[in-house]
């Protein structure tokens, strides 16, 4: 299923995209109980199969066309910080390692271990809603598009094996980053996490519609030209190790985000580097999950 957030009426309410794609099912209508996608998610089989039988629903007004309603993150607002990883891809890697940006390089450009920062739930915003490149005073804001899993099932100490087992879904996220201050302060938390970046959606699609991970194909383009392009299997750590890392020390929660890291191609690996300005547009497009765009202001 593939599941959204939208406003209506001045709130955020959940919903689910019909089999034809054209309708979006408003289930504060159909499915009152689940107030936002997080319950669904909370709610495991049991949420499902009621969300199920709410794509027949005849209640009046629950059913609204796709085009007429405005998308916001799919989950607006997280239960707590998103889980990220830094240099996953091989290629990205080593460009971060030779760009003079990367404070945590090492004798090699590839980690032998995933590294693992957070964003704050105060830089989650949706489609279309502007990338504040205005607010970090270095000028060195740069994109970094990301397959993004959301964890359905929680568990502490969870196997490589059983990882899959506790995914509900994926989204797309920009994992936006000041580059400077990831450098100034010798560690990636405040270079992420002005609020608003970190641009979320459009939807979350269940992990049984988006089939085998590894086939999918993350792109990004900056006002039409092509600058990331890669298939998840490119990972250096797959997300049944993400999935282990995390829970071998965190116990992990149900709507609890893994962002996966960033393909080569981002802002720095060019020569000079090319940071977001005002008026520059970036659209990221990950095979099955659809496309996040956003402006930047």
């Amino acid at each position: 299923m593939r599941f959204v957030t939208f406003s209506r009426r001045g709130r955020a309410v959940a919903g689910v995209v019909s089999e034809s794609g054209d309708e979006v099912i408003d289930l504060s209508i159909a499915a009152p109980r689940f107030a936002d996608l997080n319950a669904i998610i909370e709610g495991g089989e049991a949420a499902i199969e009621q969300v199920r039988a709410a794509l027949r629903t005849k209640k009046k007004g629950a059913r609204l066309a796709r085009s007429k309603i405005s998308l916001i993150a799919p989950i607006p607002v997280p239960r707590r910080n998103i889980f990220c990883v830094g240099k996953n891809y091989h290629e990205h890697a080593k460009e971060f390692h030779s760009s003079g940006f990367d404070a945590s390089a090492g004798k090699s450009a590839i980690p032998d271990h995933p590294i693992i920062f957070s964003k704050s739930f105060t830089t989650v915003t949706g489609p279309g809603v502007a990338i504040p490149a205005s607010a970090d005073w270095t000028k060195s804001v740069d994109y970094e598009a990301e397959l993004a899993v959301v964890i359905g099932k929680g568990g502490r100490r969870i196997s490589k094996r059983a990882a899959y087992g506790h995914v509900f879904g994926y989204t797309i996220v920009n994992d936006v980053t000041s580059r400077t201050l990831q450098q100034q302060h010798k560690q990636w938390f405040l270079g992420k996490n002005f609020d608003g970046f970190c641009p979320m959606g459009p939807a979350l699609v269940t992990a049984d519609e988006v089939g085998p991970v590894g086939k999918l194909r993350v792109r990004t383009e900056v006002n039409g030209e092509l600058r990331q392009d890669a298939l998840v299997r490119d990972l250096i750590f797959d997300i049944p190790t993400l999935i282990k890392t995390l829970s071998d020390v965190i116990t992990l929660m149900p709507g609890d985000i893994i962002a996966t890291g960033t393909p080569a191609g981002v802002g720095i690996g060019f020569d000079p580097p090319r940071f977001l300005k005002r008026g520059d547009v970036v659209t990221v497009t990950i095979d099955r999950l659809g496309k996040l765009e956003n402006p930047v202001a």
